[in-house]
């Protein structure tokens, strides 16, 4: 069993910056990817930014092309913990979502996902 806690997110003008954070605590699998995922309503849920890791190996990034350039994401990985930050700059109005953070892990090639539950990210003036 995993534990997702998600802090951040709230109103913010356009061009300006967030940060969101979440961490992972309790069976941490070694193949694993922690990132962000964002929701707007009557659409599907879209992967924002990941942060993969293998063992002690550390997995390229992944941005979605539309926060590339603009948002970053960071990982720690502690005993039994992990936690990423997404560090939201430039934002945008497209960007208001409702944004989850995930924790998925891989056991014999099949993936199983964890979900926080959700912070609010409005980008209006």
């Amino acid at each position: 069993q995993v534990q997702l806690v998600e802090s951040g997110g709230g109103l913010v003008q356009p061009g300006g910056s967030l940060r969101l954070a979440c961490t992972a605590s309790g069976r941490i699998f070694s193949v694993n990817s922690m990132g962000w995922f964002r929701q707007i309503p009557g659409k599907q849920r879209e992967l924002v930014a990941a942060a993969p890791k293998t063992g002690i190996e550390r997995g390229e990034l992944e941005y979605a092309e539309s926060v590339k350039g603009r948002f970053t994401i960071s990982r720690n990985d502690a005993k039994n913990t992990v936690t990423v930050t997404l560090e939201m700059n430039n934002l945008r109005p497209e960007d208001t979502a409702d944004y989850y953070c995930n924790f998925a892990f891989w056991v014999v090639g099949e993936r199983y996902d964890y979900w926080g539950q959700g912070t609010q990210v409005t980008v209006s003036s």
